[in-house]
């Protein structure tokens, strides 16, 4: 793992361990982080956003389960890498009182970049794991989506599996500190 402080020297502050780091931000993208931003390559090379459910798992994999009306599933046709982005507010004790460049003033929010390879899911595991999660939200009181039957998960959603070649985490750590992993998941970058 590497580690950046991406501040000025910080004396005497006790650094958060790279295991530290990768436990908070997992526990940030899978109980705190609710959407992400999932970024495909269009036809013209351009990364295109959108704005999504990304249900990560603790092997760092994500499962997107969409309708299969989306225009990003033929992004990932053609060009399997992907970049998932979580983004939310600031940890209790952030600080960012060390800048480099500017200071805004503001605390260092949490934010995890995840870098990955997309593999289209096949009829099983996208019913076994839009029925695992349906259950998850189903068990939380979230009952307001419509409940497929299998056929109507085959006929009418799409999974991918987004198997990681990078993580990055911010906002994790003490200060601007950031924190670049490679998951050993078999992905190629």
């Amino acid at each position: 793992m590497q580690v950046h402080a991406n501040e000025m020297p910080r004396p005497g502050a006790a650094a958060v361990n790279a295991d530290e780091a990768a436990r908070r931000a997992l526990h940030f993208v899978q109980h705190e982080a609710g959407f992400a931003q999932v970024f495909t390559i269009n036809r013209a090379g351009f990364p295109v956003g959108r704005t999504m459910v990304a249900v990560c798992n603790d092997d760092w994999t994500v499962d997107l389960v969409q309708r299969n009306v989306h225009r990003r599933i033929e992004h990932v046709r053609r060009n399997p890498r992907m970049e998932i982005v979580w983004t939310g507010p600031s940890r209790a004790d952030s600080v960012n009182d060390r800048p480099h460049v500017y200071d805004f003033g503001l605390p260092v929010p949490q934010v995890v970049f995840l870098r990955g390879v997309a593999k289209v899911m096949d009829d099983d595991l996208l019913v076994a794991t839009y029925e695992k999660q349906t259950a998850r939200q189903h068990a939380k009181g979230l009952t307001r989506a419509p409940h497929r039957q299998p056929d109507e998960v085959r006929a009418e959603l799409v999974g991918l599996r987004i198997h990681p070649v990078q993580v990055r985490a911010e906002g994790v750590g003490v200060g601007a500190t950031s924190y670049t992993w490679l998951p050993n998941d078999g992905g190629t970058a």
